[in-house]
């Protein structure tokens, strides 16, 4: 059974990460996906929000191979305990691919056998990021179309009971 872990912040987790994930769940029989808890940013949704909302997204898209957990600490731990010798990553431009790339050099001298796959990004989606969708949200702008429609509603439904 080939399995892979594809991990990040999310925050939010946008289309640009489901389409990662969406092919690389056709690729491999099983794609862990790890909510990183990162005590050096400050996410607006915390770990179990962020996961909520990918599992919700997730069987919206009929994905029935992607697991999603929390995780903290290094991902060569979390590939380990899922049983994972792939770790996908996404790459919208060659900025992406620097840091990935200097990542997989750490990665691959703490656990030689977990091999990095890298999935281009759609070109429809290079200039979505999660930070560019929190700063977009902040201004009380629309998100529609950056984010999983179902992400989209979850966010949508916060924001109404945070301002009652």
């Amino acid at each position: 059974m080939k399995k892979a872990v594809f991990a990040g912040s999310f925050d939010p987790f946008t289309i640009g990460h489901m389409d990662v994930l969406r092919r690389a769940a056709a690729l491999f029989d099983e794609v862990h996906v790890g909510v990183l808890v990162n005590p050096e940013k400050h996410p607006l949704f915390s770990p179990e929000e962020r996961c909520a909302m990918i599992r919700s997204a997730v069987r919206e898209a009929g994905i029935d191979n992607a697991p999603v957990s929390v995780f903290s600490g290094l991902l060569v731990d979390f590939a380990r305990l899922a049983g994972a010798a792939y770790n996908v990553r996404g790459l919208r431009n060659g900025v992406d691919f620097d840091y990935e790339y200097s990542m997989e050099y750490f990665n691959r001298r703490l656990s030689p056998e977990l091999e990095t796959v890298y999935l281009a990004s759609d070109p429809a989606h290079v200039h979505i990021s999660s930070s560019a969708v929190r700063m977009l949200m902040a201004s009380g702008a629309g998100i529609s179309g950056l984010v999983p429609d179902q992400i989209c509603k979850i966010i949508a439904e916060r924001v109404r009971s945070d301002e009652q």
